[in-house]
């Protein structure tokens, strides 16, 4: 089977990006940093806006929208991927006699990643909740406000989310969002 990615131009994008492994490298301080420097220099480099984030041990999942007429999210994500495969710390990779076969290099990210093209605000709606409940469905801590790695804190800045969103009660999402 041949896998197809959306080609459009323009769009709205859900990504889900997976360690080699499901390794729990990315909360690692020196590792958010890393990452924090590489987005801020793709969105210079090849201009995108980030819609909504959310960093955890072993994946990411974000909202990205390209500019008018641009489709390519994964030159990005390649770019992305092995900008950070190059610069984060030795102790975090995979051990290099496990490399993957028929190439020479470590594995620190899954090969694939998911995405969504975005549908319409319902649909954007739905993911932008799913990313920033992400914590809590993981177990990693009882409200999205105590994840520091998330996009929720600027939803909250600018009055999208009350601070207690999600703080109270169990959210229930479409069963087949974030696909992970």
């Amino acid at each position: 089977m041949q896998y197809r990615r959306d080609r459009t131009k323009g769009g709205t994008f859900f990504f889900t990006v997976v360690t080699h492994n499901r390794r729990k490298i990315l909360c690692q301080p020196d590792n958010i940093i890393l990452l924090r420097r590489i987005f801020k220099e793709m969105v210079t480099r090849h201009p995108f806006v980030i819609d909504a984030f959310v960093l955890l041990p072993e994946h990411l999942h974000c909202i990205w929208t390209l500019p008018d007429g641009d489709e390519n999210f994964s030159t990005r994500w390649r770019l992305i991927k092995g900008a950070f495969t190059r610069k984060c710390s030795a102790k975090y990779k995979a051990n290099p006699s496990l490399s993957r076969k028929n190439k020479n290099e470590q594995s620190v990210w899954q090969r694939r990643f998911w995405e969504h093209c975005i549908r319409d605000e319902d649909d954007f709606d739905r993911h932008v909740a799913y990313i920033h409940y992400n914590p809590v469905k993981h177990g990693l801590v009882s409200s999205p406000h105590e994840w520091p790695y998330s996009s929720f804190h600027r939803y909250v800045r600018e009055g999208i989310y009350q601070l207690n969103w999600a703080a109270e009660k169990e959210i229930i999402l479409a069963p087949k969002i974030g696909m992970e």
